[in-house]
């Protein structure tokens, strides 16, 4: 079965990581709160929809990636 959750968490970090940023970093260039995206990646709490187009244009990739629904 596909977790979507699993699936975000996993890839924000990887992102996240790629561009040698820390919560707090990615939190000020995005306007989410650090709280938020350190909530994500544990996997405690789901994106809306806004925080997930945020990534996608910060990160310059899709939703769908984001959100593991494609390579």
């Amino acid at each position: 079965m596909y977790n979507i959750v699993m699936e975000f968490k996993n890839k924000l970090k990887e992102l996240r990581i790629s561009k040698n940023l820390s919560q707090m970093q990615l939190a000020l260039k995005t306007g989410i709160s650090q709280s938020a995206i350190a909530k994500w990646e544990l996997g405690k709490t789901e994106p809306t929809a806004s925080a997930i187009i945020t990534l996608s244009k910060f990160f310059e990739e899709s939703t769908d990636y984001i959100l593991g629904l494609e390579d």
